[in-house]
């Protein structure tokens, strides 16, 4: 009997018990579904977070307060923060890191922003007019922070597209004057551009931001400085010439060695950290997060496999005449294992099909809802290697489970099977 001919009998007695089979698909189904579901969740959150660190900038290093130890917690010798406004410039203006071309520290905290009886509390960050270049930051509409708003600590404002529309709405923005109220601090300041909407994304929605200029942060809204009497930063960027790691690992000794220096410090009381490390701590993360809901889901499959050998164990024992008969009239051993296994994997092949259907329906449809109260919306990514795993794991199930069942069919003695009653 040819293979053809074997799918051909395993349909028309699955189409036998149409109800019965359908419940045995179920079990693969949900299954495969669960599997595919669960890891484009993973994947997309994997995607989301990859895209959000790479909309930072490019070629970026991070300098942060505070050595990092092992378990990656920081650890702070004395009570001020260790970096400053001054070390930020040095990195630049010193000479001794030629790898760097620009560099934006940044200061600040959460803020209440109030306007035209609207407030809205959100991150207010002082930069400088190189952190549109290095971070990525463009303005929609007005300008960003230049030279003239550094120098001479001006009391303006750039903020992003979210606080804009929960403060002001559709209406104009450029000109308006909004109340910053940080650390028992107030001042108001004039609203000189918009920034581009860059959406949700690693550490939150990067558009419920206001942007000032440095200066400006250390004079009229922040009083830290360190024990030395320098402006305390919270973070510098650094960009490099090029991505390369040789040129990464050349800044990243030149500046430790640069601000060991300046700290006066033979034990780093800063962190520097590349994209390049974020990213490969992301993907280890996510990928791990990923490998673990696709494991649960896959637990399902494992039911489903067991209730396909438990069905086709019963297939066996109601059929029992028929393998019988058809064993006295000539079919081999191997005729009846290749039918009984073949029974098995349609079940798992076509649940399998339903269930990749379905689960690429379901990650689509989950695609872009918001979570919660927050801007952050789910993503997610259907890849074409879960797929394939899915079918190929749904199949093999099929064959796995079903050659015991099979395998019982085919050792039947035709005689006694034609006593059965």
């Amino acid at each position: 009997m040819n293979f053809l001919e074997s799918v051909r009998l395993a349909l028309r007695a699955l189409g036998a018990n149409k109800l019965r089979a359908a419940l045995t698909m179920l079990g693969v189904i949900i299954g495969v579904a669960a599997v595919i579901a669960l890891m484009s969740i993973g994947r997309g959150i994997q995607a989301s977070i990859q895209g959000s660190i790479q909309a930072l900038g490019s070629n970026l290093l991070f300098v942060s307060p505070g050595a990092q130890t092992s378990g990656n917690v920081r650890s702070q010798s004395g009570t001020a923060p260790s970096l400053t406004y001054e070390d930020a410039l040095a990195i630049v203006e010193s000479g001794r890191v030629p790898q760097a071309v620009a560099v934006a520290p940044e200061s600040g905290g959460f803020a209440q922003i109030v306007a035209g009886g609207q407030n809205v509390n959100v991150r207010v960050t002082g930069v400088t007019p190189d952190y549109e270049q290095v971070r990525n930051y463009r303005a929609a509409e007005g300008q960003f922070i230049t030279r003239d708003n550094l120098d001479s600590r001006a009391l303006v404002a750039v903020i992003g597209s979210s606080t804009k529309n929960n403060l002001f709405g559709d209406g104009d923005a450029i000109g308006q004057t909004i109340r910053v109220n940080q650390q028992n601090v107030s001042a108001n300041l004039r609203v000189v551009g918009v920034l581009e909407p860059k959406g949700s994304g690693f550490g939150g929605s990067q558009d419920d931001t206001v942007l000032v200029p440095i200066t400006t942060q250390f004079t009229r809204l922040s009083r830290n400085r360190t024990s030395r009497g320098g402006f305390t930063v919270s973070t510098v960027n650094v960009q490099l010439v090029d991505e390369k790691t040789t040129t990464s690992d050349a800044a990243v000794q030149a500046i430790g060695e640069l601000l060991r220096e300046r700290h006066r410090v033979a034990q780093d009381d800063f962190t520097i950290r590349s994209q390049q490390d974020l990213l490969n701590t992301v993907t280890q993360i996510t990928g791990a997060i990923t490998l673990f809901l696709g494991a649960v889901a896959g637990i399902s499959l494992l039911v489903g496999g067991i209730g396909i050998m438990n069905i086709m164990l019963v297939s066996v024992t109601e059929r029992t005449r028929e393998i019988g008969i058809r064993k006295a009239i000539g079919a081999k051993r191997r005729d009846i294992l290749t039918q009984f296994l073949i029974e098995s994997i349609v079940v798992s092949v076509f649940g399998g099909g339903i269930g990749i259907a379905l689960g690429a329906g379901g990650a689509k449809l989950l695609d872009g809802i918001s979570l919660g109260s927050s801007a952050t919306k789910l993503t997610t990514v259907v890849g074409v290697d879960a797929v394939l795993l899915a079918f190929g794991v749904s199949a093999a199930i099929g064959l796995f489970f079903g050659v015991y069942p099979a395998v019982r069919a085919s050792q039947l003695n035709p005689i006694e099977a034609l006593r059965y009653e």
